[in-house]
């Protein structure tokens, strides 16, 4: 009986397989077409990058030259030197989170700088020069959107949007913003004043307190110290990793925490009048003040982190054949 002995398929061929790169007629010197293409668009993108920061500067050099005279000569806007800074430590500390630069030249980013000078044309009509400093959000947005990817762009986002800061606020809305803010300054720290026992009345913006009448003019009515705050808040949600729930709380607490600080700032320079010195009550609420209430805002943000973290506890959802397997492991 013959038995037929069947060769096997894998050894009726031994010739190993080009690579797609080796076959391709348009390999030289083991590079393909492909990857010239590839080292080509670094050049394409270093040419557009000149070309938008060159027509950046030349349109908004005006702009910073206003924007350099408020920080200088504004004491409410003398934060602006550090805004820029921070947002590029912004995006230096989210570093690991950065995706990977898009491989071409996104025409989309043209839609943000269209948006920009949209922006531009209406401030100027309505003569808010504001809008000229507001503008460069979408400018910076559509710029690296163009360059680098949209997903980039949504990476990049916090330290972009922060550059508002830097840019002053119209006089109407810092009449509408100062106004509010000194009612409240004043009544609740004649309220805080009168539980500590001190004779504090309220008359219009002024605390008539003991032989000493304390005015909470505009310039101290604490705008400076909102608008700080409101960038300690905003930077508290970007580098902290929390829930967005708790971040939402963050930023709702942003109001609360200004008040809180102003109105400590005032009580302290009350019972330095009353108790120390006017001279020294006063280089307190000029000078020692505004930088002792951002650390207090520092730790008010984390107090409320703290307590409404600890509300919700974050639970481990397993399986019982998982803890099983782990357990016999």
């Amino acid at each position: 009986m013959k038995t037929l002995l069947k060769k096997p398929e894998s050894n009726a061929r031994t010739t190993p397989r080009l690579s797609d790169a080796a076959r391709s007629p348009n390999a030289i010197g083991g590079r393909s077409a492909g990857a010239a293409g590839e080292i080509q668009l670094p050049w394409l993108r270093v040419c557009a990058a000149l070309v938008l920061a060159g027509a950046f500067v030349w349109c908004y050099w005006p702009t910073f030259g206003s924007l350099v005279d408020a920080w200088l000569n504004v004491p409410d806007y003398s934060h602006g030197f550090l805004v820029v800074p921070l947002a590029v430590y912004f995006a230096w500390a989210r570093r690991s989170r950065m995706p990977a630069f898009s491989p071409h030249i996104q025409l989309g980013g043209l839609i943000l700088i269209a948006v920009s000078v949209a922006m531009r044309i209406f401030g100027a009509s309505i003569h808010w020069e504001a809008f000229d400093g507001w503008s460069m959000v979408p400018w910076i947005a559509g710029t690296v959107w163009m360059l680098a990817g949209w997903r980039v762009l949504g990476w990049s986002l916090p330290s972009i949007v922060f550059l508002v800061f830097m840019v002053p606020a119209p006089y109407r809305i810092e009449r509408w913003l100062s106004y509010p803010l000194q009612t409240v300054a004043t009544q609740a720290s004649c309220w805080i004043l009168q539980v500590l026992g001190q004779p504090a009345f309220p008359e219009g913006n002024t605390i008539l307190f003991g032989d000493y009448h304390l005015e909470v003019a505009e310039a101290c009515c604490g705008l400076r110290i909102f608008i700080g705050i409101v960038a300690l808040g905003y930077a508290f949600v970007v580098l902290v990793r929390s829930s967005w729930w708790l971040r939402c709380v963050v930023l709702l607490s942003v109001l609360p925490v200004a008040l809180a600080s102003n109105v400590t700032r005032i009580v302290a320079t009350a019972l330095l009048y009353q108790y120390v010195s006017g001279e020294t009550a006063q280089k307190f609420a000029h000078d020692a003040a505004g930088w002792l209430t951002i650390p207090l805002a520092a730790i008010l943000f984390l107090a409320v982190s703290l307590y409404f973290g600890s509300l919700i506890r974050q639970v481990e959802v397993a399986d019982v054949r998982t803890i099983l397997r782990r357990q016999k492991a």
